[in-house]
């Protein structure tokens, strides 16, 4: 019977082969794995959560350190389970299955980011989809002044304050091997 979600924490070593799984089933293409990987190879990663759930890694966010502005961090990949990513209806007279996980994750990243009492977080950057995004708490119109080799138009922010830094974003190494 489905117990739902427990709390994000951060990855274990020991739950990579897992994650790995989540990134080949979430997306259609290894690419988001093989990025995880690559972080990690470059030393890149920051911080890696999961959020459990029924006995396994329902969700998963990547935080890497941007090379530029120095103390921010990006958001790649987010990824949910299918069975996990909308309402699954349970057997006849059982619960459904968890949802919103990947909303939850974000949500958290985001609150974290924010708060300038956060030592773990500090400002993160996302390229997504819009809406999911800012329903998350994160700001397309604070990314508007930033300077990115992909699309500000999916780019968003969360940081304490409300200002739109003018910065230019450089990414991680292996954003640009993909």
């Amino acid at each position: 019977m489905p117990t739902g979600p427990d709390p994000s924490r951060e990855m274990t070593p020991e739950e990579a082969g897992e994650v790995d799984a989540l990134l080949l089933a979430s997306f259609e293409t290894g690419v988001e794995a093989d990025l995880v990987k690559r972080l990690r190879v470059d030393g890149d990663m920051a911080l890696e959560l999961v959020i459990p759930c029924n006995g396994r890694i329902g969700a998963y966010a990547a935080l890497s350190r941007m090379r530029a502005p120095v103390g921010w961090l990006c958001l790649a990949p987010l990824a949910v389970l299918p069975e996990f990513q909308a309402a699954t209806p349970g057997p006849e007279g059982q619960p459904k299955e968890p949802r919103h996980l990947g909303s939850r994750l974000a949500a958290e990243i985001a609150a974290g980011a924010k708060d300038p009492e956060n030592q773990d977080i500090g400002p993160v950057v996302v390229l997504g989809e819009v809406s999911f995004y800012e329903r998350a708490g994160f700001s397309k119109a604070r990314a508007a002044r930033l300077t990115s080799p992909y699309p500000i138009d999916y780019t968003m922010l969360a940081a304490p304050g409300g200002d739109a830094p003018a910065l230019e974003l450089i990414y991680p190494t292996a954003f640009g091997e993909l």
